[in-house]
């Protein structure tokens, strides 16, 4: 049975990126000539299933930000951590349904992911996140350096943005996070309530732009 509700997308992008090595916050450096946060923002429109989004940026950028998307996404001040910010979407997002958070510096992830994650959400599931399979083996080391394990590679997965969940749940979620909780994607919050998440194929366009080599490979594949 499908459920309709109201999706809301959050894109947070108010991180500095000082791995990616440029001069500007990472969702404003450009690919093919148009800002990372611009392209992020399009595809999730272009889905057909994001009825609004929601950027979040530092306080200093707003109006920069806001020249760059569409006049219906609407742009808000994020805080100093990524959780921070997240909470700032949310607070902006009390009419969602549904929630999905997209990684600005995912630009290049095609619209048929987010219907991907979307029509998981609307089938019943309440957390989903798009995943692809592990190719190198991954070892486990210790502070000295030291390996201590080697996983399977089989039960791994590389887990990517945009992260769908019930609005209830993400709010849960955020709310029982203690002070200082620190978790590298918002299905970890999740997960330390005990809920189920349920992961659809990923796809490798949605790779995170991080790196200078990263950023060579998207402005190889958007052409400029």
């Amino acid at each position: 049975m499908q459920v309709r509700g109201r999706v809301v997308a959050l894109v947070p992008a108010a991180g500095r990126g000082t791995r990616l090595g440029e001069a500007q916050p990472k969702a404003f450096v450009e690919i093919a000539g148009c800002p990372m946060v611009s392209i992020a923002v399009e595809g999730l429109l272009s889905s057909g299933v994001v009825d609004r989004v929601v950027v979040v940026v530092p306080s200093e950028l707003l109006a920069r930000a806001a020249d760059l998307v569409p006049e219906q996404v609407q742009v808000v001040a994020g805080g100093a951590e990524r959780i921070d910010s997240v909470r700032a979407g949310m607070d902006a997002a009390s009419d969602a349904d549904f929630v999905l958070v997209h990684d600005a510096a995912r630009a290049l992830t095609p619209p048929s992911l987010v219907s991907r994650v979307v029509s998981e959400l609307q089938a019943g599931r309440s957390a989903v996140v798009p995943a692809l399979p592990v190719a190198d083996t991954i070892k486990t080391v210790d502070d000295a350096g030291d390996v201590t394990g080697t996983p399977d590679r089989a039960q791994l997965r590389a887990i990517q943005t945009p992260q769908g969940f019930a609005a209830d749940l993400l709010r849960r979620a955020y709310a029982a996070a203690p002070a200082g909780a620190f978790a590298t994607d918002d299905a970890g919050l999740v997960e330390r309530l005990g809920e189920r998440v349920h992961t659809v194929p990923g796809d490798p366009l949605a790779f995170k732009i991080t790196t200078p080599l990263d950023l060579r490979l998207a402005r190889s594949l958007a052409g400029g």
